[in-house]
Parts: C-alpha cells; structure tokens; sequence
C-alpha cells in the first residue's frame, strides 16, 4: 500500500504550469493525502479562485498519483479553506522562484538577478493574478514579484 509520504513526495514532480521550477508541494498548494487502500484523495488548496491552471494541475497530479504502485484510483479537489497564502511557499520554492526570475514574496523586492534591494513595483498587474512586475534600478532588468497573499 502506499503511504501518505509517497504520495507527497511523488507530487513533487508535478509543476505549476507557469512556473515549471517550482513543484506544487513547494507551492504550498498540497493541503490534505488520504490513502485508502487502492484510492489516494488529495485536496489542493488553489492561490487564487480564478486561476487558469487548476485544471492542468489536477489532470497532472491524477496521472503521476496513478503512476504510484497499487494506486487505480486518484481524485484531485479543491478547497478554499484555508485559504492559500505565501507563506506556505516553502524555502526551496523561493529559491526555485528567484531561479526563474521572479522574486518571492516580501516587503522590499530583492532583484533575482543581482540581489539588490534598489527596486520598485512598476505594476501591481502582471502576467498573473498573484504576480507584479518590478524594475530593479541597480542592473535595469525588470523582473516580476510574487505577491503577498
């Protein structure tokens, strides 16, 4: 039978869609595994209510859960309560965010790319619902900021 910590650890090779560095147990998205003999059940917890990339996560969690020996079937929820934060974004996954140019969340942006602290948010909207984009004024590169949640 396989366990919970399986489970989890083979989640761990499923990515966000938009930031494909960062897994979604990093992400903090994996909230409940229950493990039942054969079935595995997993409630995500979604960073935003609209989120376009909830389907994608589901349908590749589902394939690598049934991937697991002894596992036929595999459900995939989603549940706002709690509700998702950045504070559940682990260490690693700040690392793997400032790895792909986005910096993690914070009180003063620190540029992923040279590391100063010399920057501003240029928009509150980015390419996302949970990011903005920020200027670095010390190496001139933009560069987006994951928002406080």
């Amino acid at each position: 039978m396989t366990s919970e910590l399986e489970v989890r650890e083979a989640l761990r090779s499923v990515s966000d869609p938009e930031i494909p560095v960062l897994s979604i147990v990093d992400l903090g998205l994996v909230e409940e595994v229950r493990v039942a003999g054969a079935r595995v059940e997993v409630d995500l917890l979604p960073t935003f209510t609209g989120c376009p990339a909830l389907g994608f996560i589901a349908a590749a969690a589902k394939e690598r859960l049934l991937r697991l020996p002894g596992v036929s079937e595999a459900e995939i929820s989603f549940r706002f309560d709690p509700p998702w934060t950045t504070e559940r974004i682990s260490p690693s996954g700040k690392l793997a965010l400032q790895s792909f140019g986005i910096a993690p969340p914070g009180a003063a942006p620190a540029c992923p790319y040279c590391g100063s602290r010399n920057t501003r948010v240029e928009s509150p909207f980015g390419p996302t619902r949970c990011r903005s984009v920020c200027y670095c004024g010390d190496c001139s590169n933009p560069f987006e900021r994951m928002k406080a949640i």
